[in-house]
């Protein structure tokens, strides 16, 4: 008999369908009604992807991760997998999801027409794009996502926001040409688009074949690669990520991850050690890659004038450090790099969000003045002496320590978990072969470590400069007020990281054993082949 267990894979795509489509069903002016719906299906979505991620944990589970659509056998019809990776982004997703909804409930909802629908399919497209076994139906779930996305990125209005979005619909739509091509080039010499079946035909391609299917895998990479924010394709970004309102940029934190994941699946299931010829495909090309991404990111830091641009750069450092971490082809490092991948998303995330309400405690023409004053300075004699000793609010108290939490988390400093990652990694850079074996340290291996101590340096100088300019020099005498609502998310978001840094231990090996899964896929491609259909007696 069959029971919801059996079903869980496909409900993180079913529920924000079926949400989406029946808020389509009311007026706009429902406002409270459409409202209603999406918190709580955006609830039970997050129920549901954590009941997903302890099922996708048990080792006894996986079969049962795999589920065929319309009961038709792999590789000929569309399969979904919920492993590890999958698992934990589709939660990823769902705790970002359901934290910037409850910030736009404060008013952002209510700036535009059709908010919570957009929403729900956004949520639909990212957990199809994790969850899909399938080259083509990924395509289909990341046009999804940004269909969805271009609506969203345009929320609100304002000339800027308007410019910026229809600068990102058109480099996405130059994106989805790139996708189109390389799938079609791969089922050309391939004959498949299953991502396991694929894996286990690229060790046995002829060789006058091998090109096509390395100029598909390019062409496939070019689009993920422009998705993820990789340099120079991720000129777009820190434009696009600051027009946006707050809860929208703090969703999309999540956006270029991606591009990320969907790098790390197929360079590690299509292209692994199984792979022959083709073992290895771009790993020197993500290496420096994602080193010039981190650079240039960590430079953009450095020279923001805005706090939203600031908050942009970050996305691109973070998508930089786990593109040349992927590159590496190391199962530790690639542990280490999920753990970083978890930690910076929320912490930016929550940074997107804090970004707003310290614009509301500064002065108008606040950023003027902080360069003026870096610049020439402040007349000390301008303080007054009354404000000495005032008290501060506690809104203002929370904002502070919250900003604080992200200057460690997004600098890497200790005690916190964006420390953890980076250490974790920087750790596996120089034991590539774990503690029984001589380590062969690479080139790429010092500059990879050096560029991450770099870019924390940076954010840290940046960020300390900001908050001097914030809470010191530019603000306002009567900030406005912050709601409850509003604090309630980011606090969320940053009580995860501290649980992650108290917890580091049990979640940093749920990391490494989902690296080896993916460095080792032999097992799951032979899982996802033999995935059974519905009435089906297994032997």
């Amino acid at each position: 008999m069959n029971t919801l267990l059996d079903h869980l894979v496909v409900l993180p795509i079913l529920l924000p369908l079926a949400a989406g489509a029946l808020m389509l069903m009311f007026d706009d002016r429902q406002r409270v009604t459409k409202a209603f719906i999406n918190v709580f299906a955006t609830a039970l979505h997050l129920v549901i992807c954590v009941m997903l991620v302890v099922q996708a944990a048990n080792p006894t589970d996986l079969l049962a991760a795999s589920y065929p659509i319309g009961n038709w056998p792999v590789p000929f019809g569309i399969v979904l997998v919920a492993d590890r990776l999958s698992a934990m982004m589709v939660l990823l997703a769902s705790v970002l999801g359901i934290s910037a909804l409850v910030y736009s409930l404060a008013r952002w909802h209510a700036a535009g027409p059709n908010f919570h629908t957009l929403f729900q399919f956004l949520l639909m497209g990212l957990n199809g794009a994790f969850l899909t076994g399938d080259i083509f139906n990924l395509f289909v779930f990341f046009e999804v996502m940004l269909a969805a996305s271009y609506g969203l990125a345009l929320h609100g209005l304002g000339l800027a926001r308007i410019k910026a979005g229809l600068h990102y619909v058109a480099v996405n739509l130059g994106a989805s040409f790139l996708f189109l091509i390389g799938a079609a080039l791969i089922y050309g010499v391939t004959g498949t688009l299953n991502m396991a079946d694929l894996a286990s035909k690229v060790a046995t391609i002829p060789e006058l074949d091998r090109g096509l299917l390395e100029a598909g895998a390019a062409f496939l990479g070019l689009a993920f690669l422009l998705k993820a924010g990789m340099w120079p394709l991720g000129f777009w970004l820190p434009t696009t990520y600051a027009a946006a309102s707050a809860p929208v940029a703090a969703v999309f934190a999540i956006m270029t991850k991606v591009g990320v994941y969907a790098v790390l699946r197929l360079s590690t299931l299509a292209f692994g050690i199984e792979a022959g010829a083709s073992a290895g495909l771009g790993q020197t090309v993500l290496q420096i890659g994602g080193m010039a991404t981190i650079a240039f990111g960590a430079v953009g830091v450095l020279a923001s004038q805005t706090t939203a641009r600031l908050a942009g750069y970050c996305v691109l450092v973070s998508s930089g450090t786990l593109l040349a971490a992927i590159g590496m082809g190391n199962a530790f490092v690639t542990g280490g790099a999920l753990y970083y991948l978890v930690i910076s998303t929320l912490a930016i995330s929550a940074f997107f969000l804090i970004v707003e309400l310290l614009e509301r405690i500064r002065i108008a023409g606040a950023d003027v003045l902080a360069i003026t004053l870096e610049a020439y300075g402040d007349d000390e004699e301008d303080i007054e002496n009354d404000e000495i000793g005032l008290a501060i609010p506690g809104a203002l108290t929370m904002l502070g320590i919250c900003f604080a939490l992200c200057v460690l988390l997004l600098a890497g400093l200790p005690p916190l978990a964006g420390f953890l990652g980076k250490f974790a990694i920087i750790s596996a850079l120089f034991n590539p072969h774990g503690l029984t074996e001589a380590a062969i340290i690479t080139p790429a291996s010092w500059w990879l470590a050096s560029l991450m101590i770099f870019s924390g340096f940076a954010a840290l100088v940046a960020l300390t400069r900001t908050g001097i300019s914030t809470f010191w020099a530019t603000m306002s005498d009567t900030p406005a007020p912050v709601r409850v609502i509003e604090i309630a998310p980011i606090l969320l978001l940053l009580g995860l990281t501290v649980v992650m840094t108290v917890l580091a231990g049990p979640v940093m090996d749920y990391m490494y054993v989902m690296a080896e899964n993916l460095h080792s896929p032999a097992i799951e491609i032979g899982n996802i082949l033999a995935t059974p259909l519905v009435g089906e007696v297994l032997p």
